[in-house]
């Protein structure tokens, strides 16, 4: 099973000083995913699926603990 370091990707493009260089990268992870045999994507989309949701549970806890800030328990 390969490992996919998605983390370098989402960096780079929340780096992009460009939505043309944001599109290359896009296009980038797109070509690694076409080049991948189907039990290689299977495992692609899985570990992407743990990646999304892992930043969305971060994303969340930390605007809760700011949201926070502003509301008196």
């Amino acid at each position: 099973m390969a490992d996919f370091d998605f983390k370098r990707f989402h960096i780079r493009s929340m780096n992009a000083g460009s939505d043309e260089e944001r599109g290359l990268i896009n296009q980038e992870l797109k070509d690694l995913y076409n080049g991948l045999s189907e039990e290689d994507k299977k495992d692609f989309n899985e570990q992407l699926q743990k990646f999304l949701t892992t930043q969305v549970a971060r994303i969340k806890s930390d605007y809760e603990s700011v949201h926070g800030l502003d509301r008196p328990n």
